[in-house]
Order: C-alpha cells, then structure tokens, then sequence
C-alpha cells in the first residue's frame, strides 16, 4: 500500500484523521451483511457481516466486524474477527482483534486484545537476517 511515503510522520496523519468529519455512521442496531466500500471517514457502531474496504474507519465499543478489513487508518475500540491490513493501525484498550494484522504503523494499547498473527513494518524496512548470526560473537576485537 504505497499510501504514505517515507517521510510520514505518524502523529501528523492521525491528527489529520481525527480532525477529519465522518461521512458515514452504521448505528448500533443495525446488522449488515455484505461488503462494505466506502471513502472517507466511517464509524461502525453496528454488527458487519462482511469484508470492510475503505479509507479511515472507526470501529465504536459496540461495533463488531467479522469479516476482512483493508483501509488506510484503524481505529479499533470493538470486536473484530478477520483479518486486517491498514496503514495505521490503533487497538484502543478494550479492544479485540482476532486475526491476521498487517499494518505500516501498529499502536497497541494495554488492555487491548490481539489473538493473531500481527506484521508491523514499513515496507521500507531491510530484512532483519542480520540478527539470525550470532556466529560471529569472537570476532570483536
């Protein structure tokens, strides 16, 4: 996903984010089963059946996904079972995610729940074989 170049700054693009008004609520008694596409800003307060393809999503206390998620910023507070791949991604505390995470920026709180496989790194990051050789210990004089 080559939405941020190099030079991001994390904490700018959140602001960003935030500041940003939301174009579309899914209330909390609604259930939806289906894709979802959507651009903007959305916040789910409902229940998604379905796989969630967007730009910046928030996922309320009570909202819950099952299905895959690809956006460019999460902002997770509810329940996911699926797999995601975002931009930036942001477990809030009493958050549970479930599944495959891949991100370029991954925030963890503590409290929040992650059972899953979980790749955090840009996709500028050189391989880390480096560390794998600690063969060469001797050799420091």
């Amino acid at each position: 996903m080559g939405m941020f170049g190099k030079s991001v700054n994390v904490e700018q693009e959140m602001k960003k984010v935030e500041s940003e008004a939301i174009s579309s609520i899914i209330d909390k008694s609604m259930t939806i089963t289906g894709e979802i596409t959507f651009k903007g800003k959305a916040r789910i307060d409902g229940t998604i059946n379905g796989n969630i393809d967007g730009e910046h999503l928030i996922l309320s206390e009570t909202g819950k996904v099952i299905g895959d998620i690809t956006v460019s910023s999460l902002n997770c507070y509810g329940a996911l079972e699926g797999n995601v791949k975002a931009g930036m991604l942001t477990a809030r505390k009493d958050s549970s995610i479930h599944g495959k995470l891949e991100a370029e920026s991954l925030t963890v709180e503590p409290g929040a729940s992650i059972q899953g496989e979980i790749r955090a790194a840009a996709k500028e990051a050189p391989p880390i074989n480096k560390l794998q050789s600690p063969k060469t210990k001797n050799d420091t004089k």
